[in-house]
């Protein structure tokens, strides 16, 4: 299941680890253990969004999907289009 995650300013429904930027998140509804898996997954993102970067910076301005790769079948998708993920929105 992808979440797209946005910065926000406002109430924050989950924070970076790293450096504590807030974010909104948008999914489907889940059952409560999809969801605690899901949210390890998003921090686990978030963390290597700071391999380049300490700060709030790290994290791309539009906000992004996590995570990352969750399928075998997007990240060979992507390969075969040159490394451009592909997205099911």
């Amino acid at each position: 299941m992808k979440v797209f995650c946005k910065r926000t300013n406002g109430n924050a429904e989950f924070r970076c680890s790293v450096c504590g930027e807030g974010f909104v998140l948008f999914w489907e509804r889940q059952p409560r253990t999809e969801r605690v898996a899901v949210l390890r997954e998003i921090q686990e993102t978030m963390r290597r969004h700071h391999r380049s970067s300490p700060g709030t910076e790290a994290h791309p301005q539009g906000g992004f999907l996590a995570p990352d790769w969750g399928d075998p079948t997007e990240l060979a998708a992507a390969a075969l289009q040159g490394g451009n993920q592909v997205l099911d929105l």
